[in-house]
């Protein structure tokens, strides 16, 4: 009998440890924001209120996982560990929007494949609305960000995890903020009235990082947002579909091609799988061919006395061509002096 009981117990015990495993390995997601719905499967033996009670480590310094006293857990990331890697050290400044200054182009590979999200990694929409005013050349001019309209005063979110390098009011951008995050992307959200956060502090998506507003030069309330690596900016809608508030996919494939002013987000573009496998001669292929585009294109000044059926006379195109290349541009839009427009 006593054998027998030995024996009970010895299984009971090996089955809440196969219990407690199978628990772990099957989290389904983790945020930083620590979710109630991720538990263990086994809550025989559940106590307590759900206080950490210990840390663990799980053979990535970057990640840890915390248990609780009712025997559920959660991942958290070990950003004391993060603080010390190259990513947060290197082209670290406080007061410079683009500390990659004097990093060419060509210096990047053709392609990078940046994860957006994973188990410990999540997204949040800085604001959700429709762009009106997109990335590439606007008014002759680069305009390296989206523009989504929005009520003064409203709340603007961070997009990923990540710690917050800049925190000022600069020309143009007004009060902005940049965040860089661990896939060595940076964001940046323009125009604030508020900023909430300060150069150091580590955040995570769906943060408060301040509100919204009109500093800098801005013709009305509205967040400027924009995505860069290694200081060269990159239309955002390439990986966020702003109407809808989501990703458009979880793992991106940038092309160096599209780290230019005159390369925007074309909605279904090329299949995923092309996408990612794409040669680097076909990818060398493409830069020519936007860097023709680019040579080709040509712009006009205007000057007094110009209209816009003179202008397309005079370099052999249609007005209705001259609007469409002229974001804003109408038939009946009164033509400021000074102002340049694309022509071809």
């Amino acid at each position: 009998m006593k054998r027998l009981c030995v024996l009970i117990l010895s299984l009971i015990i090996c089955n809440l440890a196969t219990a407690q495993t199978d628990s772990l390995l099957s989290g389904k997601r983790d945020t930083l924001d620590r979710p109630a719905d991720i538990i263990s499967g086994f809550t025989l033996f559940a106590k307590g209120n759900g206080a950490a009670v210990d840390t663990l480590d799980v053979g990535d310094g970057r990640v840890k996982i915390v248990l609780r006293d009712d025997n559920t857990w959660y991942l958290i990331k070990n950003v004391e560990a993060m603080a010390d890697e190259d990513l947060y050290t290197r082209n670290w400044r406080e007061h410079l929007v683009n500390p990659y200054l004097g990093t060419p182009l060509d210096s990047i590979p053709y392609r990078v494949t940046i994860p957006l999200v994973d188990s410990v990694s999540r997204f949040v929409c800085p604001h959700k609305g429709r762009v009106f005013s997109k990335f590439g050349v606007r008014h002759g001019r680069k305009h390296t960000g989206c523009d989504v309209p929005y009520p003064n005063g409203t709340p603007v979110y961070c997009a990923f995890d990540g710690r917050v390098r800049l925190a000022e009011r600069h020309q143009g951008y007004g009060l902005a903020i940049v965040v860089r995050h661990e896939n060595g992307l940076e964001t940046l959200y323009g125009h604030l009235s508020r900023m909430d956060v300060e150069p150091g502090q580590w955040v995570h998506a769906g943060d408060l990082l301040g509100l919204g507003g009109s500093t800098g030069r801005s013709s009305g309330p509205h967040l400027h947002f924009e995505t860069r690596y290694c200081g060269h900016a990159f239309d955002p809608e390439w990986i966020v579909d702003f109407e809808h508030g989501v990703l458009r996919k979880n793992v991106f494939v940038l092309k160096r091609s599209y780290l230019s002013p005159y390369s925007r987000y074309v909605p279904d573009s090329v299949d995923d799988e092309e996408e990612l496998y794409m040669t680097e001669e076909q990818i060398k292929a493409e830069e020519e061919r936007i860097a023709k585009e680019r040579a080709a294109m040509q712009y006009h000044t205007i000057r007094s006395g110009d209209t816009l059926s003179g202008i397309a006379h005079k370099y052999g195109t249609s007005v209705s061509k001259i609007c469409s290349l002229n974001s804003g541009l109408k038939p009946t839009t009164v033509l400021s002096i000074g102002r340049k427009i694309r022509v071809k």
